[in-house]
C-alpha cells in the first residue's frame, strides 16, 4: 500500500449527519444540508457531505432516547451480504440504485459524498449463511468472527482476515461504494476496538484489508478510522493505511473534553503530514441533538467555540461540522468561514505546542511560504488573564521586526521586535477559555 494511492492531501473539511440527526438522517435532510454547503460554505473549502451510522436500517430511531441502536434490527441487504440504503429513508436508492442517485446529486453541487460503516459483516448475514461476492460459494459465517464485536453497537461481527473470502468481502463492498460514487468512508469500531482493553488495536488486519479494497476498487476514497483514542504506538501503521484516525472518543460540547484535547494534540503533533491527519473529531457547533432527544444549542460558549476552531486549525485536524447547516446563525457561520483562520489547514506546517500549564497554552506553526509564523494563545483557566509568549520560546530571529496580523479580527496590530530575554514579546488578554490567533511575518 502506497500513501500516494490515498486521497486527502489536505485535511478534509465537511459535514457529518451524526451530531444532529443521530442514526435517523433521511435523503431529504442530506440534500438540504448539501444545498446549504454548496451555497454558503463551499467557497471556503468545505466539500464533504457524510451520511453517518445505520443508513441501512429502516427502523433507526425507533427506540430513542431509551436505546440508540435497535437490537437485532434487520438491515436492508443485497444478495451478497452487503448493506444497502433503507428506501423508506432514501427513496432514490430503490430498485438497486443504492446511494448513486444521492451521490450524483451531491457531486452536481460541486461537493463530495461520504458514508459511515461499521467494520465487519452483518450478524444477520452470518446467522443466515448468505453468500460473498467473488468467492466459490463462501458464505458470511465462514469469515465472521463471533468473538470480535463492538462494545456499543451489536450490528456486526468482525471479519477474520485469515479466512478465505475475507478480502473478497471487503473488496465487494468497496467495489459497490465505487459504483455509487463514494468519496469518503468513515469506518467505525476499528481505530480503537474498546471492547478489548487488552488489545485495543485488534482490528489491525481489517484496516489493511479495507485499505487494499480501496486501492483495488479504482476510486479515490478518504479512509477515516473511528473511534479513538488512537494508539500513538500504532502511528506508523495508521499513517501507512489510513488518511484520518480519531485521537479521541466521541467529542461533544463540554469544556473538560476540549481542554483534554490540548494534551492529545501534543501527543500526535509529529504525525501530521500530507495524507496523514490525526482527527480531533467533529465540531459540535450550532443546533445539535435533534435525533438524540431534543434539539439544543451547543453548550460551548463563544470563547470556547473560537478556542476549538483555533486548536483544530493550527493542529491541522480534519474539520467536520456537526450542526444542522440550514439553521446556522450568523455568528456560527462567521466562525466557520474565516478564510484567514482556515488558511492554516493548507498554508501552515510543523505545528507544535510551545508550552502548556493548567491555565495557559501556546501553539505555533510555520507558514509554508515566506518567513511567517502562526501563533495561538489560549487561556485554559476559568478566569480572565493575560497570556504571553517570548521570542525565545517562539524561536524567532533575535532583533528582527515582525508585522502582526490578528486572524480572527482581520486586523493588523502594532509591529513587534524579537528580543532575546524579554518574557512577553506577544501578549493577549483573554476571557476564560478564550484564545487569540496571529500571523507574524519577518520584515
Amino acid at each position: 500500500m502506497k500513501k500516494k494511492d490515498f486521497a486527502a492531501l489536505t485535511p478534509p473539511m465537511g459535514w457529518n449527519s451524526y451530531d444532529y440527526y443521530n442514526t435517523g438522517v433521511t435523503e431529504a435532510q442530506i440534500r438540504e444540508n448539501a444545498r446549504y454547503m454548496a451555497d454558503h460554505l463551499k467557497q471556503f473549502g468545505w466539500e464533504y457531505i457524510v451520511v453517518d451510522i445505520q443508513w441501512s436500517d429502516p427502523n433507526a430511531l425507533a427506540l430513542v432516547p431509551e436505546v440508540q441502536y435497535v437490537p437485532f434490527t434487520h438491515f436492508c441487504l443485497d444478495e451478497w451480504s452487503r448493506q444497502i440504503p433503507a428506501p423508506n429513508r432514501f427513496p432514490s436508492s430503490a430498485n438497486g440504485a443504492g446511494f448513486k442517485p444521492l451521490a450524483d446529486y451531491v457531486h452536481s453541487l460541486g461537493l463530495k459524498f461520504g458514508i459511515h460503516i461499521m467494520r465487519g459483516i452483518p450478524r444477520f448475514c452470518a446467522h443466515n449463511h448468505t453468500p460473498i461476492l467473488g468467492t466459490n460459494g463462501i458464505t458470511a459465517d465462514k469469515i465472521a468472527n463471533p468473538f470480535s464485536v463492538s462494545k456499543w453497537n451489536g450490528d456486526m461481527y468482525g471479519v477474520d482476515c485469515t479466512k478465505e473470502g475475507a478480502q473478497a468481502y471487503y473488496d465487494s463492498i468497496f467495489a459497490l461504494y465505487a459504483e455509487w460514487g463514494v468519496d469518503f468512508v468513515k469506518v467505525d469500531d476499528i481505530c480503537n476496538t474498546n471492547m478489548y482493553p487488552h488489545n485495543p488495536y485488534s482490528a489491525e488486519k481489517e484496516i489493511e484489508a479495507i485499505a487494499a479494497a480501496i486501492e483495488k476498487c479504482g476510486r479515490s476514497m478518504v479512509l477515516s478510522l473511528s473511534p479513538g483514542p488512537a494508539l500513538i504506538e500504532k502511528a506508523a501503521h495508521l499513517r501507512a493505511y489510513a488518511n484520518m484516525w480519531r485521537i479521541t472518543d466521541d467529542f461533544w460540547d463540554e469544556w473538560r473534553l476540549l481542554k483534554a484535547m490540548f494534551e492529545r494534540c501534543e501527543v500526535w503533533q509529529r504525525q501530521v503530514s500530507e495524507g496523514c491527519w490525526p482527527d480531533c473529531d467533529m465540531l459540535p457547533l450550532g443546533k445539535l441533538g435533534k435525533g438524540f432527544a431534543a434539539e439544543r444549542e451547543t453548550c460551548f460558549t463563544p470563547e470556547e467555540q473560537r478556542t476549538m476552531m483555533t486548536l483544530w486549525c493550527i493542529f491541522r485536524s480534519p474539520l467536520m461540522i456537526g450542526a444542522d447547516l440550514p439553521q446556522l446563525d450568523e455568528a456560527t457561520k462567521d466562525l466557520l468561514t474565516n478564510s484567514e483562520v482556515l488558511a492554516l489547514l493548507t498554508k501552515s506546517t510543523g505545528a507544535e505546542q510551545v508550552k502548556r500549564t493548567e491555565d495557559v497554552c501556546v501553539w505555533k506553526s510555520n507558514a509554508k511560504e515566506g518567513q511567517g509564523v502562526y501563533v495561538a494563545l489560549f487561556n485554559l483557566g476559568d478566569e480572565k488573564r493575560t497570556v504571553s509568549v517570548s521570542a525565545e520560546e517562539l524561536q524567532l530571529v533575535d532583533g528582527a521586526v515582525y508585522s502582526v496580523r490578528d486572524l480572527w479580527e482581520h486586523a493588523d496590530c502594532k509591529k513587534i521586535s524579537a528580543k532575546q530575554g524579554e518574557k512577553a514579546m506577544l501578549s493577549a488578554e483573554l476571557f476564560a477559555h478564550g484564545s487569540a490567533l496571529y500571523r507574524l511575518d519577518c520584515e
